[in-house]
């Protein structure tokens, strides 16, 4: 039985907010890649805020898309070494 999709765009919500907190700039600042994480963290954040627009506009289906979009550039961050990131938990796939 698929997820009902009120309770999967809460969750995605969730976590992408609490990526967006433990997601740490890993580069030394000022180098390109510090200036690469900053551009994927505003990518996530930007996203953050579209899919609680979308939601207060009653359009779930696009609010989850946007947070999942989110999610995605933060963990696509952590993959590459951007971000230092929790390894335990459910956050990131690293």
């Amino acid at each position: 039985m698929p997820a009902d999709l009120e309770e999967k765009t809460d969750r995605y919500e969730r976590l992408l907010a609490e990526a967006l907190e433990a997601a740490a700039v890993a580069p030394p600042e000022g180098t390109p890649l510090a200036a690469a994480a900053e551009e994927y963290r505003e990518m996530a954040r930007s996203y953050l805020e579209d899919g609680r627009h979308f939601r207060r506009d009653d359009d779930p289906v696009n609010a989850l898309a946007a947070f999942s979009y989110g999610h995605a550039w933060l963990d696509a961050g952590a993959r590459i070494g951007v971000f230092a990131v929790p390894e335990d938990g459910h956050l990131f796939t690293v």
